[in-house]
């Protein structure tokens, strides 16, 4: 049962030969290639349907926040790729073209493979350069191609994984020599085991870290494509960059559902963090004491307990408020931005605190939490990278376009923090001449991330409190988040360095009796894979090792042809 009530629908996968076989031995090319069937096994577990897809159902939801994620994050990359991005994408164009529907089954019942193809090796942020072109001839067919280097699409996995994969591809659609901004096209890329015509896929290194995939450079030469590959209409636009936001919508939905991936992640360092911090003891042999005795090792557990809980709070209103098609776009993207920063933000600090506090066990990949640190670095970029979601937020916000939903508690601290950073830079903007100017760029860009994340401070505040989350979580939850910015508290809110400490102090506290209780209430140890958690897993883990024995001897080791151990008596004297 997971922490909001429902079955976990990925139970029977942890203990599955699939996801136990151990894989850190194995070769990355075969652990790339597993994970395609790995994500197959958790999105097979949902049933997903056409309608979960559009309206954004509770198992949409559900499926993003699964701590299956924890077994292989290369595969959940896979999975929210071939659900959201490119099953989501054609779905929606499927009300209209019912014909289309088929394939949309086939991406979610795992006949075919699914990829998005979007930015391009030189246009990552600046999507509305991209250079892939899709023109028409004469006949109504498109001819699909990559005109320079730049035009590569980078990352989208593309090369053959076993089953045929098709992709949605952004293009600019040019008609009688017109360019008529981007379009969606639906483009077959491989049968599984060799490329379509025109189609080229360069495998990359794989990223040091994470699971691997088999990310790629992607280009494409004179391919021809039927009238029907078309997602949407020939038309040109009246506004080329609201038709690029309409027809990238799953983007923004993307933003809010990777960052619900942190939640399990934080949920996790808490887990492994306890159980190793009790686990590892010091001391004399008739005098043991776990290390969980001390508060250097509670206090990034701890913090990463309280994030967790304060985060589902922050969760449930996000998705709640993105879904309430009643509010201005704007303020759902950003509302997905903010809540994307926070949940990043918190869960790499978990990530951190936690394995720097397990030594040397911290650094292994099989204890999870480095591959889950750095699973978060790309999640951090992809659909959305957090400092650019930020900029165009804030400035967006400084301008009064629109404006974020408003605390209920104006007095609290982390509302008064707020609102004192965004005076602040609003006294800048608004003696500028205009806000792309030089000093925008020095003085108001740097700052515009950790404005969006104290916007999100004070909404998971707020939705902590709203929905009864536990007061002594909400204020360790507080006391963190004063540290991010411990001059600003000392030098408006009155908290200088020692009240700041003895907030904390008591605080953790306060949280600390109720640790063992949190973690249970978190149920994802199913999920934890750490061998450092239990003697038991510990004794399985080391009888799996690779172990090397032999019969060899060295009998030279203190024997010396010229003076003493080897050395020279010349070197000697001229030591001396």
């Amino acid at each position: 049962m997971s922490s909001e009530g429902y079955p976990r629908r990925t139970l029977h996968l942890p203990h599955s030969p699939l996801f136990s076989t151990p894989v850190h031995y194995m070769d990355h090319n075969d652990r790339a290639y597993l994970s395609y069937e790995k994500a197959k096994a958790i999105g097979l577990s949902y049933d997903m349907t056409i309608d979960d897809l559009l309206s954004l159902s509770t198992k949409f939801w559900q499926l993003h926040n699964d701590p299956a994620v924890l077994l292989d994050g290369g595969a959940i990359t896979l999975l929210t790729i071939q659900y959201n991005l490119c099953a989501g994408t054609i779905a929606r164009y499927a009300k209209r073209r019912p014909e289309l529907i088929p394939l949309v089954e086939d991406l979610l019942q795992y006949r075919k493979h699914g990829q998005y193809m979007m930015t391009e090796l030189g246009h990552g942020l600046d999507i509305g350069n991209i250079e892939t072109t899709a023109t028409m001839t004469p006949s109504g067919d498109f001819i699909l191609n990559s005109p320079t280097p730049s035009a590569a699409k980078f990352m989208p996995p593309t090369v053959p994984a076993g089953l045929p994969c098709v992709a949605v591809v952004f293009a600019k659609l040019i008609v009688n020599g017109e360019d008529r901004g981007h379009r969606p096209f639906i483009v077959p890329l491989n049968d599984g085991k060799q490329m379509c015509t025109g189609v080229e896929s360069k495998l990359l290194p794989y990223r040091g870290g994470p699971h691997p995939l088999t990310h790629s450079l992607t280009t494409f030469h004179n391919v021809r494509l039927p009238r029907a590959s078309l997602l949407g209409s020939l038309e040109k636009p009246a506004d080329f960059h609201a038709n690029l936001m309409d027809i990238i919508h799953r983007i923004t939905i993307g933003t809010i559902a990777l960052g619900c991936l942190a939640l399990p992640f934080m949920q996790c360092y808490t887990t492994i963090g306890t159980l190793y911090s009790l686990r590892r003891q010091i001391g004399s042999p008739d005098r043991r004491t776990p290390i969980l005795t001390f508060r250097t090792q509670q206090a990034p557990i701890l913090n990463a307990a309280a994030s967790a809980y304060v985060m589902q709070a922050l969760q449930r209103w996000a998705i709640e408020k993105f879904c309430d098609s009643s509010l201005d776009g704007r303020v759902r993207h950003g509302i997905a931005a903010i809540f994307k920063g926070v949940m990043v933000q918190h869960s790499q600090q978990a990530a951190l605190g936690v394995s720097e506090r397990c030594g040397a066990q911290g650094l292994f990949a099989h204890n999870q939490m480095t591959c889950l640190h750095n699973e978060m670095r790309g999640i951090a970029i992809a659909e959305g990278d957090v400092l650019g979601l930020a900029i165009r937020l804030i400035n967006e916000l400084l301008l009064g376009r629109y404006a974020m939903p408003p605390t209920r508690d104006p007095s609290s601290l982390l509302a008064r923090h707020e609102a004192g950073l965004f005076a602040d830079l609003h006294n800048i903007i608004k003696n500028v001449p205009h806000h792309r100017s030089a000093e925008v760029n020095r003085l108001i860009l740097p700052h515009c991330q950790a404005m969006m994340e104290a916007i999100g401070h004070r909404m998971a505040y707020d939705a902590a409190v709203a929905q009864g989350v536990r007061q002594p979580l909400i204020d360790l939850y507080v006391s963190s988040v004063v540290k991010l910015d411990p001059a600003w508290y000392a030098e408006h809110a009155g908290l200088g360095r020692a009240a700041q400490f003895a907030m904390e102090t008591r605080a953790m506290d306060a949280v600390l009796p109720m640790l063992g209780e949190l973690v249970k209430e978190m149920d994802v140890f199913a999920y934890v894979t750490a061998p450092i958690v239990s003697d038991e897993r510990w004794g399985a883990f080391v009888g799996g090792l690779q172990t090397f024995e032999g019969n060899a001897r060295l009998d030279d080791v203190f024997e010396s042809p010229r003076g003493t151990l080897g050395v020279q008596p010349e070197m000697v004297r001229s030591h001396l």
